[in-house]
């Protein structure tokens, strides 16, 4: 797959297939996500892959926009250092797993970290050091059914020439 037919194809999924995701692949998506921008070259991340099902079903309970996280058979928490542009490294190896993942076929879904009121239990439950702010949780499992991007602004209505 090209890069801007992974892109358009992109969604969000939130419902998934009980099948197992194989360790190589769930490499291969951190592996993405450490290949991401970083401002200043600090790489602040580090990822926790999570397939344990009691973990996963804590973070689906305690992340309140992502229940489904529960059911999803990954989930890969992204932190960063607290560094000046941790969000934006951070934000953009999210978005490096997740092309990564609708290349592969797999679903995936974004769920926000960044002053969530539930990052401190979310750190805790995955054991995170305390200098590490969580960027986000990606859930992640074979997509059950079929998946589309569905976008309602076209580019017409977003693009501007030489200013608005």
């Amino acid at each position: 797959m090209d890069t801007f037919e992974c892109i358009s194809k992109r969604s969000s999924v939130r419902a998934y297939q009980a099948k197992p995701i194989a360790r190589s692949i769930l490499e291969k998506l951190v592996d993405a996500g450490r290949r991401a921008p970083t401002a200043r070259a600090l790489e602040p991340w580090e990822f926790v892959v999570v397939t344990n099902r009691e973990i996963l079903k804590k973070l689906g309970e305690t992340a309140n926009s992502g229940d489904f996280i529960k059911d999803s058979s990954s989930c890969i928490a992204v932190f960063c250092k607290d560094t000046k542009y941790y969000l934006e490294d951070g934000s953009a190896a999210t978005e490096n797993i997740l092309l990564a993942a609708a290349d592969i076929g797999l679903g995936a879904c974004w769920v926000a970290g960044d002053k969530k009121p539930y990052v401190g239990e979310v750190s805790g439950i995955l054991g995170a050091p305390s200098d590490l702010k969580l960027v986000s949780l990606i859930s992640l499992g074979w997509p059950r059914g079929e998946t589309r991007q569905a976008k309602s602004r076209k580019l017409k209505d977003v693009i501007h020439w030489e200013g608005f």
